[in-house]
């Protein structure tokens, strides 16, 4: 085959391809067609013919979902700290036409779209706030600027801050402020305790001093009520010992010294401390009044046995019957 030949072949071949009126869409792009240079219409997916010499293929928009890289970048916060952001955007294509004439560089767009608005929203924050806002500041990006590539015929889905990373001695200083809060906040807490503990503490002490001085009032009112009665009783077994005197009964004025003297030997015989114990004299004189209270004794008997034969002879009597 000579070289006229090729030459024919390949000059066939591109007249095809020139005047090749057949075009076919692949599934998730859509073409754009011009018409001596004009946009006349988007192609969709599928089989198309086009007009030879007059109809040509403008742009091949992709219209499936896109992710962009968003690079990082410097972001100056409103308390004046120095953090380093980036993140990703997806967006779609609504509108070839629009995405393909509106703009010149879609993404390379787009990107700076959102960087300029990353600096503005963390440039409005606290660093502490663009720390913990992250959320909010994702929703404003994702506010702002798919209003702002509306016109483009795209659509922005999210907007996500992969990272923000503040300078290594600000994390440290972060750092330490953390423990010195956690630090205050264990005192503060100690403290608390502390404090209950106290204040049980005295509620206990009161209740304690309470309840004895409620137990001192009860046992000072029955001692009280004890040297009462036996201040009656004395009493009374004196003025018992007074009458029987009065009456000529000497063996009860002989009781009571007798008493009152053994008291006294169980007083001076108890005392604490004592190792030896001196009986007076005059002990020998306990024996005579001991007499003196036997003596009282088979009297008292005498006289209760007397009063009981009375009593028992008065229920024998017969009852006189009254008279008609």
């Amino acid at each position: 085959m000579g070289i006229g030949s090729i030459a024919v072949i390949v000059g066939v071949l591109l007249l095809f391809y020139m005047f090749n009126p057949v075009r076919i869409v692949p599934q998730g792009f859509e073409w754009t067609v011009e018409q001596f240079g004009r946009y006349t219409r988007t192609l969709s997916p599928g089989f198309h013919l086009l007009i030879p010499l007059m109809q040509a293929i403008g742009r091949k928009i992709n219209m499936m979902e896109q992710v962009l890289e968003i690079p990082s970048q410097d972001v100056i916060t409103k308390d004046n700290a120095v953090v380093r952001v980036d993140g990703v955007v997806f967006f779609q294509v609504l509108d070839a036409s629009k995405a393909a004439y509106e703009v010149s560089n879609l993404q390379q767009a787009t990107i700076a779209l959102v960087m300029t608005n990353i600096r503005t929203a963390i440039g409005s924050m606290d660093l502490d706030e663009s720390l913990s806002k992250r959320d909010e500041i994702n929703a404003k990006l994702l506010r702002v600027v798919d209003e702002a590539t509306h016109p483009w015929g795209i659509k922005a889905n999210r907007i996500e801050l992969k990272d923000i990373q503040p300078p290594r001695d600000l994390i440290e200083s972060m750092a330490r402020q953390m423990k010195a809060e956690r630090d205050k906040r264990a005192a503060v807490l100690e403290a608390e305790g502390a404090r209950q503990s106290e204040v049980l503490r005295a509620e206990g002490q009161k209740q304690a001093a309470i309840l004895e001085a409620e137990g001192l009032r009860e046992a000072a009112y029955r001692e009280a009520e004890g040297r009462e009665r036996l201040a009656e009783a004395e009493a009374k077994a004196t003025a018992m010992v007074s009458q029987a005197i009065a009456e000529g009964d000497v063996n009860a004025l002989n009781y009571f010294i007798a008493s009152k003297y053994v008291e006294a030997l169980k007083a001076i015989a108890t005392a604490p401390n004592q190792k030896i114990f001196m009986m007076p004299m005059e002990a020998t004189g306990v024996l005579s009044s001991l007499a003196g209270i036997a003596e009282l004794a088979k009297s008292a008997g005498a006289s209760q046995i007397a009063s009981a034969e009375a009593k028992a002879e008065a229920g024998r009597r017969p009852v006189p019957k009254p008279m008609a």
